[in-house]
């Protein structure tokens, strides 16, 4: 078990952290070296072991960003306090920024629209409309002057739209919901946010901002049991639309195909943006990118940076 948590977190530095967070390559590589480090993670239970959630947890009870030094330290002298905070913790990120990779294609749809957002989180990314965008240049100004402007990268015949379309209706479903309005929520949310990302901590506190001035609506419930009463609560006149980023691969193969069969009774339709393969038809195309593949009605139309940074409609 030590043996694979050392390359689970190896994988973790070289495959996802580096480029993106030179702080969290540095960690995680001490993690995998130090066998004392991976076991204490292999005594975590399987779902809670990922490097994300752990390093998370650490600077939630740190203050700040781990070090190697820093997290030795705590698993030595606080590991009962560092484990409480995993078990009762999950990742819940919530980057806005995912939002203007789902733009182009809401904007396709139909208006207005009614949004349901599975695995919501604190609710940043139903605020699709409050935020303004910048693609690459191309510019769309959001209902909120206040809220931030998401920059995402254009590649290939993004078709860039002309308009926000309007939203009447959004609500969020999430088994642990975030609230904005709780300090401590907002505070487990930052420490979320990888170091050395650029300017996604500012961004986070934006939108933060934006939600508190009118908190969006987020139930409590599963993505299965819960759904079908929620989407019977949105106006028939408006399309809905069920979506999801980043949420699908922490759940198994057989609980993912009874929500997809979920979602497609409801007759809305459906946007995904999940790791490549997670959702059924979306494998990876020809690339070392980390990425999402954006998918509408279980269709690839698009590859995404994982946190928005960039979008590649395919042909």
């Amino acid at each position: 078990m030590v043996r694979e948590v050392a390359q689970v977190y190896r994988s973790f530095a070289r495959q996802e952290a580096r480029g993106r967070s030179a702080a969290y390559e540095s960690l995680a590589e001490a993690v995998a070296g130090d066998p004392a480090l991976c076991g204490y993670v292999a005594s975590l239970p399987p779902d809670k072991r990922q490097p994300n959630l752990v390093f998370a947890a650490a600077r939630y009870l740190l203050g700040g960003p781990a070090d190697p030094g820093t997290l030795r330290e705590l698993v030595s002298q606080s590991g009962a306090e560092l484990t409480e905070v995993i078990l009762a913790r999950r990742t819940q990120t919530n980057e806005p920024a995912r939002c203007a990779v789902l733009l182009p294609a809401l904007a396709r749809l139909p208006p207005p629209l009614a949004l349901i957002d599975v695995g919501v989180s604190a609710g940043l990314t139903l605020l699709l409309d409050r935020y303004s965008y910048d693609y690459g240049g191309y510019r769309l100004a959001g209902t909120d002057p206040r809220a931030p402007t998401l920059r995402c990268q254009p590649r290939g015949p993004v078709p860039l739209p002309s308009r926000i379309p309007a939203v009447v209706w959004r609500a969020g479903l999430d088994l642990n919901p975030l609230d904005v309005t709780r300090d401590d929520d907002v505070r487990w949310l930052s420490c979320l946010v990888w170091p050395g990302e650029g300017d996604r901590a500012e961004r986070l506190a934006a939108a933060i901002a934006a939600a508190r001035r009118d908190p969006p609506a987020v139930h409590r419930g599963d993505l299965l049991a819960g759904l079908p009463a929620l989407a019977a609560r949105a106006p028939a006149a408006a399309t809905l639309v069920v979506y999801h980023t980043s949420v699908l691969y922490q759940v198994g193969p057989g609980l993912r195909e009874q929500f997809i069969g979920t979602v497609r009774s409801l007759g809305a339709t459906w946007l995904s943006s999940e790791a490549p393969g997670v959702v059924p038809g979306t494998s990876r195309p020809a690339t070392d990118e980390q990425m999402c593949v954006l998918a509408q009605d279980g269709h690839p139309i698009a590859c995404a940076d994982s946190h928005g940074a960039w979008l590649r409609w395919l042909p």
